[in-house]
């Protein structure tokens, strides 16, 4: 079976008056030195460890660089911190990409930002965040892209359903080669195949465009007078989520108050290397398909070899015939 592949685009955005700044960006293109800025919480001996790297395909070697998750079944937690910054009265714009290389079939794909008295060393589950934003996928029941702002003391999810829609997984190749007998060779039993990666134009449905966190609410009255994206103390950024699979890479991370900036970097970075990634994908997900059909043959002529009980057939000539 194919792994599926999913590469996406996220940004996220709070429409204000803008001043040019940018308050951080990584794109992990110095070699080692990410150890530097990143550092990886030891709140518990269990949490699964990141490395640098641009996986199994990728649209530039150097460019595609992200963190990635190394082990199946853990709690993940790394953080990045920053010059310290309030966003009242600014745009806020917080935007990387996420690359699911392996079947996602349960795990976070999202950043929190945190305020700048975050203790990294012990970041974990518990720690309090302002803005958590990105895909989760778990089974068939969750696969949404959380928007969670932090407000007097509690947790604000939003309430619109923005499903996580990437694109079908697998489809059923039904169809027998053209020398199949039933009668001799049994029931012909069809391969499960990847479907095309990158259907639709990657266009992904709840991802390919901008989420807007500031909106008018006017059901509580007690919000007119304060923002939900507004925070004083902005200072770091991290990775704090689970993942039964991993494989998943982390890049272009970028936080910023200045919208057009946001746009020309998503262009330069992901923008640029989207397509030759696709191609990359496309002609691995080939080669393994008939690496897959060519071992199935072997192993179809080794059991027509071997005999349909498992022993081997022999042919013996008696003498005088």
């Amino acid at each position: 079976m194919v792994p599926a592949r999913v590469a996406a685009f996220c940004a996220v955005c709070a429409l204000r008056v803008v001043l040019a700044t940018v308050y951080f960006q990584e794109e992990f293109l110095d070699g080692e030195r990410w150890r530097n800025r990143w550092v990886q919480s030891t709140n518990d001996s269990k949490f699964g460890h990141f490395t640098v790297s641009s996986g199994k395909f990728y649209g530039h070697k150097e460019k595609d660089k992200g963190l990635q998750t190394t082990q199946n079944g853990r709690f993940y937690a790394i953080s990045a911190r920053f010059k310290p910054f309030s966003n009242k009265g600014k745009t806020l714009v917080v935007q990387y990409t996420v690359k699911h290389e392996q079947k996602m079939d349960c795990g976070g794909g999202y950043v929190k930002i945190f305020p700048a008295d975050l203790d990294q060393k012990n970041l974990n589950g518990k720690s309090p965040y302002y803005i958590m934003f990105g895909p989760d996928i778990c089974g068939f029941d969750i696969k949404k892209v959380h928007v969670i702002l932090h407000f007097k003391n509690q947790y604000h999810p939003n309430k619109k359903h923005i499903r996580c829609k990437d694109w079908e997984k697998h489809f059923l190749d039904t169809s027998a080669p053209s020398d199949w007998n039933s009668e001799l060779d049994g029931d012909w039993q069809a391969a499960m195949l990847q479907k095309p990666p990158y259907q639709d134009g990657l266009r992904a449905e709840g991802i390919d465009q901008d989420v807007w966190l500031h909106q008018k609410m006017q059901s509580a009255s007690y919000l007119l007078q304060h923002d939900l994206s507004e925070f004083e103390n902005i200072g770091a950024i991290g990775l704090e989520l689970w993942q039964v699979r991993s494989g998943t890479i982390f890049d272009n991370f970028l936080i910023t108050d200045d919208e057009e900036y946001a746009v020309k970097f998503g262009k330069a970075t992901w923008g640029e290397t989207k397509d030759p990634e696709r191609e990359m994908d496309a002609i691995q997900a080939k080669e393994e398909l008939k690496r897959a059909r060519e071992e199935d043959d072997e192993e179809m002529l080794m059991g027509k070899f071997l005999g349909r009980d498992g022993r081997s057939s022999q042919f013996h000539r008696r003498d005088g015939l």
